[in-house]
């Protein structure tokens, strides 16, 4: 061949390397995008009503702006709220366990509570806001 000759060929061996990559990329993403969440109804009242009955059963977990949290009225800390909670769902009847927070708490502190409620025994979550 000539040297002062143009190359008139296209090389895409690296156009098949980044586009196999790609592929792999994705394949190893995708069962990410799939993975289902957390199921949330919406009430569609603007207020709840609960009786006497049902708040002495239910066990009602408090979250404060500033990062206390309070089960049935009684300051705790995150490490010592399964303990607790355990505690207070064997009072319980139906096993339920109700989060309120405020809107200034962080989605992943009360993500935690639900995790560790659950961890607990608690067969019910329900979430409300103050």
């Amino acid at each position: 061949m000539d040297e002062d000759a143009p190359i008139t060929d296209i090389n895409v061996t690296p156009l098949v390397d980044v586009s196999l990559v790609l592929v792999i990329i994705f394949m190893a993403v995708a069962p990410f995008v799939l993975q289902a969440g957390i199921k949330v109804l919406h009430s569609k009242g603007s207020k709840v009503s609960t009786g006497k009955a049902a708040i002495a059963e239910n066990v009602l977990i408090k979250m404060t702006a500033k990062g206390q949290i309070l089960v049935n009225n009684q300051k705790t800390g995150i490490e010592e709220l399964p303990r607790v909670v355990n505690h207070a769902l064997n009072k319980s009847r139906d096993k339920m366990v109700i989060i309120q927070a405020e809107e200034k708490n962080r989605v992943g502190e009360v993500v935690e509570v639900m995790d560790l409620s659950k961890q607990a025994g608690a067969k019910k979550l329900a979430l409300m806001k103050e």
